[in-house]
């Protein structure tokens, strides 16, 4: 009987042709040997996939193709129900591990063994800039990745974040399906956030693993500051807000909330994206009941205090500001 794998790795593909077999190569030269991995098509009008077995034969690849685009969330979960390892290890196509990255992470479940994980991860075409140490998520409902577009500095000692970006997290299986996955509503952008948060509810950690390092591109796929990432970016924000922020701290935050949609509004409109930015608030309006219905249930298995989830958000109001303005001029 062959033994189960300890890792799965997902790898969900659409249109990956140019970076697919990248990844797959530095997946050959991990130093931790014990995984299979879960290609995932979601509908790619490429020949990405085709003939994979026979370039990797040493791999334990498996291919399960989507007959269309049913978003990153859909397709994760079902690499989830594929795998069969103790451990789910998501990464992106366009994220190149370094040798010993699994090995790092399969290190830090034992220093931490109730606990998920971020990568550290760098940007591909600019290895002197950092691509995120996990994800910030604000009071006002905003989330960004921690110390994207920093100089890449030394880091020895793990750190807790509120959670790991899904180009390259690491989750407990059994966990991972017994909060549901991602929310498959959402798409794409926000679900790791979204399901992080989910995570802290029912009592897990997030620490970020300072030597499981990958080589990010970003935003292949989608581009950056797209019509599609603005749409499902500010859509998925709102809803995140609603389903998963505790009461106490949903009312006490909810004027920042507003106002910071607000002027989202304002600011895609006069960047001439205004029609992107307000179907994306108008469909998070009509999807609120249902959220409100996905609430009762997070909620009712809520296994932290307020205070803890308070502890692991940022609360400097400036910090949207402040994070913009770096981005801007980067």
């Amino acid at each position: 009987m062959q033994s189960l794998p300890r890792i799965s790795v997902i790898i969900v593909t659409w249109n990956s042709k140019g970076y697919l077999s990248v990844c797959l190569d530095h997946l050959l030269t991990q130093t931790f040997h014990d995984l299979e991995v879960i290609l995932v098509d979601n509908g790619s009008e490429d020949d990405a996939l085709e003939g994979l077995r026979e370039k990797y034969p040493s791999l334990d690849l498996h291919i399960h193709r989507l007959s269309s685009n049913l978003g990153f969330a859909v397709a994760n979960n079902i690499g989830a129900r594929l795998a069969r390892g103790k451990w789910l290890t998501l990464l992106n196509a366009d994220a190149f591990p370094e040798p010993d990255w699994l090995e790092h992470l399969v290190a830090a479940t034992e220093a931490y063994p109730n606990a998920f994980f971020a990568s550290r991860q760098i940007q591909a075409n600019h290895p002197d800039f950092l691509d995120g140490e996990g994800d910030v998520y604000h009071v006002s409902g905003l989330a960004w990745r921690h110390n994207y577009g920093s100089p890449v500095y030394p880091l020895n000692e793990s750190q807790e974040v509120f959670s790991p970006c899904g180009a390259a997290a690491f989750y407990p299986r059994q966990e991972f399906l017994d909060a549901g996955g991602f929310d498959e509503d959402f798409f794409s952008y926000h679900e790791d956030v979204d399901l992080g948060f989910r995570l802290r509810l029912r009592g897990l950690t997030c620490m970020l693993v300072p030597h499981a390092v990958v080589h990010h591109v970003g935003s292949a796929s989608t581009g950056k500051k797209s019509s599609f990432s603005v749409y499902y970016g500010h859509r998925n924000l709102v809803w995140n807000y609603f389903k998963n922020m505790p009461s106490a701290l949903f009312w006490l935050y909810f004027p920042l909330h507003i106002a910071i949609n607000l002027l989202f509004l304002i600011h895609f409109t006069i960047k001439g994206q205004g029609s992107a930015i307000w179907r994306a608030k108008m469909d998070a309006l009509r999807g609120i009941p249902s959220m409100l219905k996905k609430r009762r249930i997070i909620q009712r298995e809520r296994r932290v205090s307020t205070a803890e989830i308070h502890r692991v958000m940022s609360r400097n109001w400036l910090a949207p500001f402040l994070e913009s303005v770096k981005r801007k001029s980067e």
